[in-house]
This record gives structure tokens, C-alpha cells and sequence, in this order.
């Protein structure tokens, strides 16, 4: 089994959406699609009730293959991290449940083989978690209500960047937030592997307006398709510098 590539948009939010398509139906979309959607709901660290467009969290998450998860601001960074590593785990054993189906049959996965067997698959399965290569895209709320969270989602996001590159695998992040001035999103951060320049970007955000989560899911599903278009585009160049007489 190749170690392939793994795609995860992380959206970090603490409110539901309220404006443009729902967000639900997007992530399903991005599931198709090969995208992993996860979804982190952020309190404040003196709220003592969860609001009702929390919920909303679960439901893209699930929607998208991937996992949610809600937290006080200050425990955001061991969160963000924890979520992306049981998305990749969740995503691969997804990945070796199929290939055992085709071997053993359509009924067969990995809760079903015997506790040896299951032990040596979910070795494959933590070894792929380590060697795959890595897209994630966070996508950052930053509606009104986000505006005090920012620096602590900023903070999580470099803690994250320096245990994500402790893996053999290649990491790429990329950083988006909405609502944008003239779009669904803006880009913050273009794809990079280490997010050590995160502190310069990162004051630039400005919070405010309101939160068409689904809208923006949709935008940062398409910045997947346009890296993959302006790789093979630069691949065809180089190609066409290799030929003699170029």
C-alpha cells in the first residue's frame, strides 16, 4: 500500500453559520471528494454553557469524515493537535479497511480480524500515520465573537506546525480565514511547511461581520484543486525544458 497523500481542511469556530449554503452538505462534498473535514468549537474560558450553534460542529465533522471536537480557549492548542492526528488515524484505517475488503471480501475490517491480526494491521496503520505526506488547510473563523480567541488560535497553530514536523512525512499548511473582504476567504498564508512565520501574518487578522461557514468550506475545498492544478502545470514545464532543442 502506497503512503499516498492526506487532505484535511481544520475549522476552527465558535459559532454556527448563518448565511449561504449549509455547511453540512459542503463537507460531504469535500468527503467525496478525498478532503477530510475537521471541526474544533471554541469557548470562552468562563463560559459555562455551550451555545446552541456549537452543535452545528458535530454535523460538519461527521459529514466530512473527520472529527470534532469542542474546548475552552486555553486547552485549543493540545486540542488542535490531538484532532489532526485522530483524523489521519481515522482517515487511514478508512484507507486499510478497503484494501481488506478487497482481499478478504466485502465483509471484512479491521474490528473483525482476530486480536493478533488486528494488532499488526493497526502497526501498518501507525507507521502510514508517520510517513504519509500531510495537506491541511485551517480555516479560521473570524466573525465578531472570535476577535479575543485569536491569539490563542494563533499560538495553537505553531504548536501544531512543530509537532506535525516531528513525523517523517512531508507537512504543507495553508491558512484561511472568513469572512473575507471580497470573497468567502482570504488567504492568510499561502501553503508552507513549517508555520515559524505564523506571528507576522497572523496580527494582520481582523474580526468582525458575519459567518457563512458553508460558503467558505466550499472556497477552501477549491484552493486543493488549484494546487494540484498549478503542480502538474509546473511539472509539464519542467518536462518541456528537458526536451532537446528547448
Amino acid at each position: 500500500m502506497s503512503k499516498g497523500m492526506l487532505k484535511q481542511i481544520l475549522l476552527i469556530t465558535d459559532g454556527c453559520s448563518n448565511q449561504g449554503e449549509d455547511p453540512s452538505a459542503v463537507a460531504t462534498l469535500a468527503h467525496q471528494q478525498g478532503v477530510t473535514i475537521n471541526v474544533i468549537g471554541v469557548l470562552e474560558n468562563d463560559q459555562s454553557e455551550q451555545p446552541e450553534g456549537l452543535e452545528e460542529v458535530e454535523e460538519i465533522a461527521m459529514s466530512g469524515g473527520g472529527v470534532s471536537q469542542i474546548v475552552y480557549a486555553k486547552s485549543l492548542s493540545q486540542t488542535v493537535q490531538m484532532v489532526t492526528r485522530q483524523a489521519m488515524t481515522q482517515t487511514l484505517q478508512g484507507v486499510v479497511n478497503q484494501e481488506l475488503q478487497q482481499i478478504l471480501g466485502p465483509n471484512q475490517s479491521i474490528e473483525e480480524l482476530s486480536p493478533e491480526k488486528r494488532g499488526e494491521v493497526m502497526e501498518v496503520v501507525e507507521d502510514l500515520g508517520e510517513t504519509c505526506d500531510l495537506e491541511v488547510l485551517v480555516l479560521v473563523d473570524t466573525s465578531a465573537s472570535m476577535h479575543n480567541k485569536l491569539p490563542t488560535v494563533q499560538d495553537s497553530l505553531y504548536d501544531l506546525s512543530l509537532s506535525l514536523n516531528a513525523r517523517m512525512g512531508k507537512n504543507k499548511f495553508s491558512i484561511y480565514s472568513f469572512p473575507g473582504k471580497r470573497r468567502d476567504i482570504d488567504k492568510i498564508m499561502d501553503w508552507t511547511p513549517k508555520l515559524d512565520s505564523i506571528s507576522s501574518v497572523f496580527p494582520k487578522l481582523t474580526s468582525g461581520g458575519i459567518t457563512p461557514t458553508g460558503p467558505a468550506l466550499r472556497s477552501a475545498i477549491q484552493q486543493f484543486e488549484k494546487k494540484r492544478n498549478l503542480r502538474s502545470l509546473m511539472t509539464r514545464d519542467e518536462s518541456a525544458r528537458e526536451e532537446p532543442g528547448y
